[in-house]
């Protein structure tokens, strides 16, 4: 691939997706892809940092939605005891 030319989004998630889940190596799909293994290795490593990000993301939003029912659950039940006595 020559210098400074970007690669069709398209063609890049094709290149990570048989890499990821068809078992390709690098080396094979820069040589059939004609793109430089050294930018395969990063878009593989930003996809590793993007998904980490997302996982701490969404993690940080259930555990927001659990305090929130247990909030509710604590509630409900203060409100039950109330109602036996």
């Amino acid at each position: 691939m020559p210098v400074g030319k970007h690669t069709d989004p398209t063609i890049k998630l094709e290149i990570i997706n048989k890499i990821r889940n068809q078992g390709m190596s690098v080396i094979d799909a820069s040589t059939q892809y004609d793109v430089n293994a050294k930018t395969i290795y990063r878009w593989l490593k930003e996809g590793v940092m993007n998904s980490d990000r997302n996982l701490i993301l969404e993690n940080n939003k259930l555990k927001k939605e659990l305090e929130q029912a247990y909030r509710l659950l604590g509630r409900a039940t203060a409100e039950m005891q109330k109602s036996k006595n």
